[in-house]
């Protein structure tokens, strides 16, 4: 299988700290996020990834490679996951010139791609899921799209449907919606449901020609959200209920929560993050 990870976006809101580092690489417990993103396609079969960059992420490329300061990885308990990960798949870079979406960041993948369908995981979502999230979107697509495509849903509240692409069609199986309308952003009147796009996706690659044919909106950038719409007019596409749990590391907040939820399941972790809040005492 080949995944497509975008991760060329500015991360203008961790500002200052994403002057000189890629947000992608911020670390949750350890590792950095990116390193989560591609244990999750490699966890689903992925053989070959396209990682999207732009200017000012070297360093991403860097953390995937042998580092001769270093020596031998296994003298180093810590990087055994990196070496696994680079016994299992070989991982290819590719720059996004200028920072006009998400859809024109999968358009920079299409001549390495070629014919076939393929995953696509933004660089700054952390999945937890069994089976991976990208084969449960294989397996729906192979069930109830063949030929086409399948995205991974998540409910989410009224207070946050302006903040997602949102999905609306007629369910045809437990937590399987046929595709048939996509919203970038819309308010809770215009919204056709509250099943948000998570930002995994197996996809036909007949996406290529509908980003193609979709024009840019207000900001000068092509919405995923709207050419998945032309997608999905032209072949079948299934909307999948995440079987599992996605953290989002994209804002400060988030990003912020995910380190503390992670860093609760160690014990060690946990009891000093205990210490440290009877320490602060009540903020209010």
């Amino acid at each position: 299988m080949k995944v497509v990870i975008p991760a060329a976006g500015l991360g203008t809101r961790f500002l200052p700290a994403t002057k000189s580092m890629p947000k992608e690489m911020l670390p949750v417990g350890q590792r950095p996020v990116i390193q989560y993103v591609v244990e999750e396609a490699v966890a689903a079969g992925a053989d070959d990834i396209i990682l999207v960059t732009g200017r000012g992420k070297r360093s991403i490329e860097d953390h995937f490679d042998h580092s001769p300061d270093l020596g031998d990885w296994n003298a180093h308990p810590a990087l055994r996951s990196l070496e696994e990960i680079a016994a299992r798949v070989t991982i290819h870079y590719v720059r996004q010139r200028m920072p006009t979406g998400l859809a024109s960041a999968i358009l920079c993948a299409e001549r390495h791609v070629g014919s076939e369908p393929f995953g696509v995981l933004l660089g700054d979502s952390i999945y937890e899921a069994k089976p991976p999230v990208l084969a449960q979107l294989a397996d729906a697509q192979a069930r109830w799209a063949p030929g086409g495509s399948a995205i991974a849903l998540e409910k989410v509240p009224d207070a946050l449907v302006d903040h997602y692409g949102i999905v609306g069609g007629p369910e045809i199986a437990p937590g399987v919606v046929r595709v048939e309308r996509l919203l970038e952003k819309p308010s809770i009147a215009d919204a056709p449901s509250r099943l948000a796009l998570t930002g995994a996706y197996f996809l036909s690659p007949s996406v290529f020609s509908a980003i193609r044919d979709t024009p840019a909106g207000r900001r000068g950038e092509i919405e995923l959200t709207d050419a998945l719409q032309r997608l999905a007019l032209r072949e079948p596409m299934v909307g999948l209920l995440l079987a599992g749990r996605r953290y989002d590391t994209g804002t400060p907040a988030q990003w912020l929560e995910t380190n503390v939820r992670f860093a609760a399941r160690d014990p060690e972790s946990r009891r000093t993050l205990r210490s440290i809040l009877d320490e602060s005492g009540p903020t209010g």
